[in-house]
């Protein structure tokens, strides 16, 4: 269900493999001199590469697969992180969180209206670029407007079932993609 249905760009998929093969030889290298006898790899450096290969293998995997990225924000971090697991369990690359961070691309973001009193302005222009999927348990009038202003595509009530969540992210998907 976390599938889109469009295909993934070839170039952005091709250079992620790039940068991974870059990262992946560079570790192979400092293992080697280290092997060699010769040099001493510097864990630190080592950790980095490896953890930014793993990062890139991300990136990969959700170009050629068309994973849908998701990034729940909820000011009940319980809530969010469970949201976030049931998304993961349909097959999105979902995390939680209370606070924005920057966007990764085509990630659609998920909204708990709660968090909207602690957004600054640069936030609001971020997430009315982001399009988010709504969820509040405010029905009222003054809500809808707050979703309405940040451009949101949907709008749930909490409590929120999971497959009703997954089909307004579909949704958000399709819209950015056609």
């Amino acid at each position: 269900m976390g599938l889109a249905t469009g295909s993934s760009s070839r170039p952005e998929l091709a250079a992620a493999l790039h940068r991974l093969r870059s990262t992946l030889a560079r570790a192979r290298a400092e293992l080697e001199l280290a092997e060699a006898g010769s040099e001493t790899p510097f864990k630190e450096r080592l950790l980095g590469d490896l953890s930014e290969a793993l990062q890139l293998l991300g990136q990969v995997e959700a170009a050629a697969l068309s994973i849908v990225p998701v990034l729940v924000l909820d000011d009940d971090e319980r809530l969010g992180e469970l949201m976030a697991r049931g998304l993961r369990r349909l097959g999105f690359d979902a995390e939680s969180a209370r606070r924005l961070r920057a966007l990764k691309p085509r990630e659609v973001v998920v909204l708990d209206l709660g968090l909207t009193a602690s957004l600054t302005a640069a936030d609001h222009v971020t997430l009315r670029s982001a399009r988010p999927v709504v969820v509040t348990g405010s029905a009222d009038p003054h809500s809808r407007a707050i979703a309405e202003d940040l451009g949101a595509t949907d709008y749930l009530i909490k409590p929120v079932e999971l497959d009703d969540l997954a089909a307004a992210i579909s949704r958000r998907t399709a819209a950015t993609a056609s």
